[in-house]
């Protein structure tokens, strides 16, 4: 049923370009890292269509790259995981930022998009996202202004937004009304994952004070429930199932209530991209309702996946039959110096590389004189400067002044954010494309 509303919903889109198309005819200048010199003054769509070689066709280093199948990989499986359990899907868009990413994600099949902040949200309205899942208490008043104008420019666009206090209700209320909105903003009250986590109100009974308040407000209209099981203390299987049943409870404790009476479809929102599957265990069991459910996931890290920190939390790694994500991330920096036999240095540091969670993973190793690729044996990253990474070399190294070393990042969300315009690569080297990401 969830699979057919959101092929439905789909056939509904508008044809014809979408605002991200545009930004092909946005030019090459010195704003944009890596990109070759030559091409100052193409506009990105004439410079994809040259399908330079990533080693050969000008690029300097260091230059961030994605791999075109990778992606597209990613995007399908998700897609598919989602219809096989019944779950519609609000990807995080922090983590790219990128309109074309939002654009592919939205034509597999996403219900909408998840964001964090106002600015973000708005990023999503100016290249037309028609559905925002804003995964935050919004209590500021200029952006509750914008909203509400949004909303009333707008008879197509949804917007829902987390509550998980009676005060940030109050705000939200003061601000609509001084804004003079039209329609009502939805709402779902916020779980928190339990004491000493992050956000969310932390028991039943708030979060049945929140609901009243939201209840109470004309500007508001209770919508459902959510929050984020990654945030459960010492979370496991069993202890974010656990909190997700909760959940789920306090959803159908809603409706009995009669709380839902103004909405038309409750909503039930989690999952983050390390317990997807304890989110599509649990939601399976949702009971019927007296209003259609939409049971919402939000994974974002997904569409990157990385070579760290998901790769090691990926749900995929519990249930392998269910497929397997790809890292499509890969740093290319240029040994710049080589001076002891364990030691070099490359010419990519922390304004390239993601280095919250984990430093760069050094795979390959490009040979300076013949282009031969061959595996990083022996050579492993130990710091990152401002714009050095520190190599350590063993005797097996091979590892010269020219040499470009090819490096998988951990953590999609902080290795994006360091790029304006990433070039899609495929496994040839050709690259087809350039992702643009505002953040």
């Amino acid at each position: 049923m969830a699979a057919d509303r959101r092929q439905d919903e789909r056939q509904d889109e508008p044809l014809g370009p979408r605002p991200a198309d545009r930004l092909g005819d946005e030019r090459v200048d010195h704003r944009f890292k890596a990109l070759p010199p030559d091409a100052e003054g193409l506009t990105v769509s004439a410079l994809a269509a040259q399908r330079r070689d990533l080693f050969t066709g000008g690029f300097t280093t260091p230059v961030l790259a994605l791999s075109a199948e990778s992606v597209e990989h990613n995007l399908a499986l998700l897609e598919t995981y989602s219809e096989r359990h019944g779950l519609a899907f609000a990807p995080h868009g922090k983590t790219s930022m990128s309109p074309q990413l939002f654009d592919r994600q939205l034509a597999r099949g996403a219900w909408g998009i998840t964001a964090a902040v106002p600015h973000q949200a708005r990023v999503y309205r100016a290249f037309g996202i028609g559905r925002i899942f804003l995964a935050n208490e919004l209590v500021d008043a200029a952006a509750l202004r914008w909203v509400a104008a949004e909303l009333d420019r707008d008879p197509g666009f949804r917007f829902i937004c987390y509550a998980d206090s009676v005060r940030g209700v109050e705000l939200m209320d003061e601000a609509l009304r001084a804004a003079g909105a039209g329609r009502a903003v939805e709402v779902v009250v916020e779980l928190g994952a339990g004491e000493g986590a992050r956000t969310g109100a932390r028991t039943e009974a708030e979060c049945a004070a929140v609901a009243d308040a939201v209840a109470a407000a004309p500007t508001l209209r209770l919508t459902g429930v959510a929050g984020y099981e990654g945030e459960v203390p010492a979370a496991d299987g069993a202890g974010v199932r656990a909190w997700l049943r909760r959940l789920t409870a306090l959803a159908a404790e809603f409706d009995q209530a009669g709380r839902f009476a103004a909405t038309d479809e409750i909503v039930i929102s989690a999952g983050g991209s390390a317990w997807f599957d304890a989110v599509a265990d649990v939601f399976a069991g949702i009971p019927a309702l007296s209003r259609p459910v939409l049971k919402l996931l939000r994974s974002g890290a997904y569409v990157s996946h990385d070579d760290g920190h998901y790769r090691h939390l990926t749900p995929f790694n519990r249930v392998p039959e269910e497929g397997a994500l790809q890292p499509a991330f890969r740093l290319w920096a240029q040994v710049v110096s080589r001076p002891s036999a364990g030691q070099a240095f490359v010419n990519a540091g922390k304004r390239d590389a993601a280095y919250d969670l984990d430093l760069p993973e050094v795979q390959v190793i490009r040979d300076g004189r013949t282009g031969e690729i061959r595996p990083a044996a022996g050579v492993t990253m130990t710091a990152l400067s401002d714009q050095h990474g520190w190599l350590s070399t063993s005797d097996e190294a091979e590892l010269a002044v020219g040499d470009w070393v090819g490096m998988g990042l951990s953590h999609p969300c902080t290795s994006f954010d360091k790029w304006q315009l990433i070039p899609l690569v495929e496994a040839d080297g050709t690259v087809t494309d350039f992702l643009r990401t505002f953040f």
